[in-house]
């Protein structure tokens, strides 16, 4: 996954498309997960914290566009 400052490079429509990525990614995790086939349970932790990383980032780009930033 991308850092922060490569996340903040990519329009908010990118982001919104990864965040949607993410968040399969993450169903698909907790579904092998409650079925006992996942393997990395590290990945899970992860994805999470990727997941707020773009929502973190999401959230900032609007608040410029609105003036608040």
């Amino acid at each position: 996954m991308k850092n922060a400052t490569e996340i903040r490079a990519m329009s908010a429509d990118q982001i919104k498309d990864e965040l949607v990525s993410m968040k399969k990614e993450q169903f698909n995790l907790r579904f092998q997960q409650a079925t006992g086939q996942l393997e990395n349970t590290a990945r899970v932790r992860v994805v999470r914290h990727n997941i707020a990383r773009l929502k973190t980032v999401l959230r900032a780009k609007t608040n410029e566009t609105k003036g608040e930033g």
